[in-house]
């Protein structure tokens, strides 16, 4: 079982740090059970094995020392970042939109970094924010491909089809705000086992009434994809709730730009994909501004202690 006490913010960073490792496997893992099972039901499935992970790792939490904010405001929050992003992608039409909600989701790390700033007090220096440009840059030459990325055809897409857009751009929100509110509310607090049963009963509910599509036939590879997705997904989430309680948010947040990245070198023998030319310079770009994330973080940090130190 996971556990808060006498954890160092090196460490508790270290734990979170498994989190977009554990998310870049879980893109296709997802994508093979919706072939698999189709959204709703595999959705279920997914949570239903992810709830089981992350209670052996983190168990139950105590709701009598829990933040009566962080109960009412921050798991409902979490709740409709997962509902948000999956009716993005459901709500999307094609290749070429799923990849647009795609980069709009993106947004979250840069949103959870920007709310660090201006609600958790963390210090930090101006080039976070061309750092910050740069790595989403990269995000979008990596989910373009060697096509690029069109303003003029993305503004025609949204116009036809806002409300998909609309959801990616609530779940990219509503994560970064569970991810400050985590940081500022949290505590020893973790309550992912709480989170994945409600989305497991928001999902079968969805299953129940026939939303999203269903598959022509179960098949081993949607099975395994199941399993390991629920692993992935629990481990990822319970190291990150650890990690934006205790360690440095914009590390992670920072480190987090490298989820995409993670997801298309893991999708090169788990679905075949092919990475081209467009993927490697997406990388060199968002290697480029993380770096200059962490360096302004890094930087900040210190300065903050210096003034801790003379105060």
């Amino acid at each position: 079982m996971l556990s808060y006490r006498n954890l160092s913010v090196r460490q508790a960073t270290l734990i979170g740090l498994f989190a977009p490792v554990c998310w870049g496997m879980s893109v296709s893992l997802v994508r093979g059970i919706a072939e698999g099972f189709g959204m709703a039901q595999g959705q279920f499935l997914l949570y239903c094995v992810a709830t089981v992970c992350v209670y052996l790792i983190v168990r139950f939490p105590n709701f009598k020392k829990m933040d009566r904010r962080y109960l009412w405001i921050g798991i409902p929050t979490a709740n409709l970042s997962s509902l948000s992003f999956c009716l993005a992608i459901f709500t999307s039409s094609g290749g070429a939109q799923t990849m647009e909600v795609g980069m709009v989701n993106y947004l979250w790390p840069s949103l959870t970094i920007l709310f660090a700033v201006l609600f958790n007090k963390v210090r930090t220096r101006w080039w976070l924010y061309p750092g910050l440009v740069v790595a989403f840059a990269g995000i979008v030459m990596i989910l373009s491909g060697d096509k690029g990325f069109s303003l003029a055809e993305f503004a025609g897409r949204f116009a036809q089809n806002p409300i998909s857009y609309i959801f990616a751009l609530t779940a990219a929100v509503t994560w970064a705000g569970y991810s400050s509110m985590t940081r500022a509310w949290g505590g020893t607090s973790n309550p992912t086992t709480i989170i994945f049963l409600i989305d497991t009963a928001i999902f079968g509910l969805f299953w129940l009434l026939g939303i999203g599509s269903v598959p022509v036939a179960a098949s081993a590879h949607g099975l395994m994809s199941v399993v390991f997705g629920g692993f992935a997904v629990g481990v990822a989430y319970a190291a990150w709730t650890l990690g934006m309680s205790r360690g440095s948010i914009t590390i992670l947040a920072a480190a987090s730009y490298f989820t995409p990245v993670l997801s298309c070198l893991f999708a090169t023998f788990w679905i075949d994909a092919q990475l081209d030319s467009g993927f490697w310079s997406g990388v060199a770009l968002v290697v480029a501004g993380s770096l200059l994330c962490w360096d302004a973080t890094g930087r900040g940090m210190k300065a903050k202690q210096r003034h801790e130190k003379t105060a």
